[in-house]
């Protein structure tokens, strides 16, 4: 049974309470009075209410919602992964306070993934949105100025190369194969192991690849990468087989249960083999015929929305993720987020940005500042039309003497250097909140990992933003 909060507290809570106040860190206190507020915990608990038909009345009681609101951010506010989070908030008093845990048994790590899992990507932007909401009413944030700037956060796939993902492919269909048989019986196709001929040709190719200058390694590579694909090509075609096997019960089991995991095996193989194929197909593109540019190209075969993103950066040419849109108000409270499911060209992302900018503050930023990737004609002129008074974004490519002096005046020169502050958020979301590398799986994966990375970072400046006028009283 789902609650939305511990309604009652231990004897010997309070005394507790009083004794650590002083170990509390001043933002910890107000990010504390923040999530009081019964607006977050609401999407919380209708999120969790919904897992079961009966979960709000009947079972025994779960892990209530203000508690794995809490706990989330909590996490996010460490970078902790759920092991650590678990083992800290039972060893530290502080956090069990803040956590409203209290003396009440810590939800387990794996409790801790299910209900984040339950969640969704919709919950973290209500929570996000009712955030920024407290901010205005605190007078934390009043919304005149804003600032927009895109990044990427990469999801947790190896550095993909066509052998390693033929590798991947062959791993992963021979796995599922012989795991049908296992509940399904040996009736019918027997499945043939091929991974160590293809682990081999996989380190070849990558030997192959290191020996720079000699003459024979082109077409060494295409031999091998030949062999490869014959290999990868068979056991394929065995899936297929197998899988069809399953779906005319060639392939079945006496147990119910069996039964049941036959079925998911085989509807494992029919995704992962289309994967596979195209895999194949981008690897004979390039290898053989010197095509890079493949329709559909899969760079993982796990997390098949990784996109390929190329920013200019010297120390990393390619990122291979998802581009975050990253919105900014005064005092660096982050005012909206967004994965992007392609990649747009910054500058398509700029009107939408001042529309949300509206809707939450009820009226546009007197001081708009981006950077020049956000910069076009059409952009500028949108922004004055919604009711910006200054939009400060470079034209680097302009030839007009005119531009260039309005691009040096004081207005435009102190909006830019307050617009390079959005560098160092985004770093900060980085290093502090992980968002340089997504842990969680799947395109929901990413928004709820961005979603819980910006809702830990906005905590803890709003805390720090308040914490002084809550001294001084």
């Amino acid at each position: 049974m789902i609650e939305r909060k511990y309604y009652q507290r231990q004897l010997g809570e309070g005394f507790i309470h009083d004794s650590i106040d002083d170990c509390w860190e001043p933002w910890m206190k107000i990010a504390d009075e923040i999530l009081d507020d019964e607006e977050l915990i609401e999407p919380v608990y209708e999120a969790l209410r919904r897992r079961r038909p009966k979960s709000a009345t009947r079972g025994r009681k779960g892990t209530p919602a203000e508690v794995a609101l809490r706990m989330l951010a909590l996490k996010h506010m460490r970078n902790w992964s759920f092991d650590t989070l678990e083992r800290e908030v039972r060893a530290n008093l502080v956090y069990r306070v803040f956590t409203r845990v209290g003396a009440e048994k810590v939800p387990d790590a794996k409790t801790l993934a299910r209900i984040e899992l339950a969640l969704g990507p919709e919950v973290f932007q209500k929570v996000q949105s009712r955030i920024v909401g407290i901010a205005r009413e605190k007078k934390a944030v009043e919304g005149r100025k804003m600032r927009v700037d895109t990044t990427v956060t990469e999801t947790n796939i190896h550095y993909p190369t066509d052998s390693s993902l033929l590798g991947d492919g062959v791993r992963v269909l021979t796995r599922t194969m012989k795991r049908i048989v296992e509940f399904g019986g040996k009736a019918g196709e027997r499945v043939r192991d091929r991974m160590r001929s293809v682990g081999r040709r996989v380190m070849e190719i990558a030997r192959i690849t290191r020996a720079k200058g000699q003459k024979q390694t082109k077409e060494k590579l295409q031999a091998s990468y030949k062999r490869l694909l014959n290999a990868t090509g068979q056991v394929v075609t065995q899936a297929k087989r197998i899988a069809d096997e399953v779906k005319s019960g060639v392939k079945k089991s006496r147990k119910r249960i069996d039964q049941l995991r036959l079925k998911a095996l085989q509807a494992e193989l029919e995704r992962m083999i289309p994967l596979v194929q195209q895999v194949m197909r981008q690897t004979k593109a390039r290898v053989f015929h010197n095509d890079l540019h493949a329709l559909q190209k899969i760079v993982s075969l796990f997390e098949t929305a990784t996109q390929i993103i190329r920013k200019g950066k010297s120390a990393k040419p390619t990122e291979f993720g998802r581009l975050i849109k990253i919105q900014e108000a005064e005092n660096q409270i982050i005012t909206h987020y967004e994965v992007c499911a392609e990649r747009p060209a910054d500058s398509t992302l700029l009107v939408k940005s001042v529309e949300v900018h509206q809707q939450q503050f009820g009226h546009a930023p007197h001081t708009l500042a981006t950077d020049a990737g956000f910069y076009s004609e059409a952009n500028e002129k949108a922004a004055h039309k919604m009711g910006v008074k200054r939009v400060a974004i470079p034209n680097r490519s302009t030839k007009s003497a005119e531009r260039r002096l309005s691009q040096k005046k004081r207005w435009f020169r102190q909006a830019q250097a307050w617009r390079t502050g959005s560098e160092g958020r985004i770093s900060v979301l980085k290093r502090r909140h992980g968002l340089n590398r997504c842990r969680y799986r799947g395109d929901d994966g990413m928004k709820r990992w961005v979603g819980l990375g910006v809702i830990a970072d906005n905590l803890i400046n709003i805390g720090r933003i308040l914490a002084p006028q809550a001294v001084e009283v």
